[in-house]
C-alpha cells in the first residue's frame, strides 16, 4: 500500500483488539492505545493514549455481545476522539449490533437500529465502515457518509478454494433470495429456497423448500450474513438432508453464536461453518467444524482507500 505523509491511526476498541491488530498488519498504520476501565459503579472511563491532533483515526470496535457494553465504549472512544481536536474520525464497526430492529413490526417499539445511527453521529464520528449490515437500507438511518463492505468476495473464495463446484446454493428465507440469487449467478450454481415460518424471536420452522429438485444428490450451500443462535440454519440443514442433500455447508459473515448456538451447530448434519473474525471468539471456544475466514485484509485495503480519498467501491472489482 502506499506510502503516506501522515499514516493513519488505528485505535482498537476492546471487542476488536486482535482483528485491529491484524489490519496494521496488513496497514502502514499505527496502533493506538486506548484504556478501558470500568468504575465499582459500572460506569466506563475512555481514555486515548496518543496525540491525535489533525490525525485521520479509524476506531475498529464491533458492537456484539455484551452489546451495551460494547456500544458505549465505540461512543466514549468516539467523544474523546473529537474532543481531542482529531482531524477526522471514521467508525469501522465490522459487526453492527441492534441492525435487526431496523422497522416497527408492532406497535409501541423502539427504532433501535436508527437511535444508535444517531448516537454514533452525535457522539463524534464523521463516517462509517461496516461490513455486511443486516439490510443495506440502514446506510440510509446514518447523517454521514457509510461505506459498506461486502464480505461476499471472500466467501465465494474459499468455496472456490475448497472445490466446491457441482453444489447448489439455498436461500434460508425469501427475504434473502436476492443475495441467494447473486451467489448462485457468481459461483454458477442453480438455487433454491427454504419457506420459513418464525413463530417468535430467535425460533424458526421450515414450511417448505421452493426448487427441492435442484439439492438432490448435490452439496448444499446457505449464505446468511450472520447466524445467531443457529436455529434456522439447523433447521434448514435437516430439511435439506431430507431432501437428499449430499453435504451442507453453511456461509455467513458474522458469528454472533449466542445462547445454544454452538451446541447446536455440533449435533447439526452441517458438515462445515464458514463465518469471518468480524466478531472475536477466543482461541480454542469454536469447534473444529467451524472454519473463521480473515477479514484484516479487506478491511485494511478499505480504510487504505478512505485514507487516501480513494473509491472504495473499486476494491470489489479488484477483488
Amino acid at each position: 500500500m502506499a506510502d503516506y505523509v501522515t499514516p493513519p491511526l488505528i485505535v482498537a476498541g476492546n471487542s476488536s483488539v486482535d482483528l485491529a491488530r491484524g489490519v496494521c498488519d496488513h496497514l502502514i498504520g499505527q496502533l493506538g492505545g486506548l484504556d478501558v476501565r470500568r468504575f465499582s459503579d459500572g460506569e466506563t472511563f475512555i481514555k486515548v493514549l496518543d496525540n491525535v491532533r489533525g490525525r485521520d483515526v479509524f476506531v475498529i470496535q464491533s458492537t456484539n455481545s455484551p452489546t451495551n457494553d460494547n456500544l458505549m465504549v465505540l461512543l466514549l472512544t468516539l467523544d474523546a476522539l473529537r474532543r481531542s481536536s482529531a482531524d477526522r474520525v471514521t467508525a469501522v464497526i465490522p459487526y453492527f449490533g441492534y441492525a435487526r430492529q431496523d422497522r416497527k413490526d408492532q406497535g409501541r417499539v423502539a427504532l433501535s437500529a436508527k437511535l444508535v445511527a444517531n448516537l454514533i453521529t452525535t457522539a463524534g464520528a464523521d463516517r462509517v465502515l461496516a461490513i455486511d449490515l443486516h439490510a443495506g437500507q440502514l446506510q440510509g438511518f446514518f447523517d454521514i457518509p457509510v461505506d459498506h463492505l461486502i464480505a461476499g468476495p471472500l466467501l465465494i473464495r474459499y468455496v472456490r478454494e475448497r472445490g466446491l463446484t457441482d453444489g447448489c446454493v439455498v436461500s434460508p428465507d425469501v427475504g434473502n433470495v436476492k443475495l441467494s440469487r447473486d451467489y448462485a449467478n457468481k459461483l454458477n450454481m442453480p438455487l433454491a429456497i427454504i419457506d420459513k415460518h418464525r413463530p417468535s424471536a430467535n425460533v424458526a420452522e421450515v414450511k417448505a423448500i421452493i426448487g427441492a429438485t435442484n439439492i438432490h444428490n448435490r452439496d448444499v450451500l446457505i449464505f446468511d450474513d450472520m447466524i445467531d443462535t443457529a436455529g434456522t440454519i439447523c433447521n434448514a440443514a435437516e430439511a435439506l438432508r431430507a431432501e437428499g442433500a449430499k453435504e451442507v455447508y453453511a456461509l455467513a459473515t458474522h458469528g454472533v453464536l449466542s445462547g445454544p448456538a454452538i451446541e447446536r451447530l455440533e449435533a447439526s448434519p452441517i458438515k462445515e461453518v464458514v463465518i469471518t473474525n468480524t466478531i472475536h471468539h477466543p482461541a480454542g471456544s469454536l469447534p473444529d467444524k467451524i472454519k473463521v475466514l480473515d477479514v484484516a485484509p479487506f478491511l485494511a485495503k478499505a480504510i487504505d482507500r478512505i485514507h487516501r480519498h480513494s473509491s472504495v467501491s473499486a476494491l470489489f472489482r479488484d477483488i
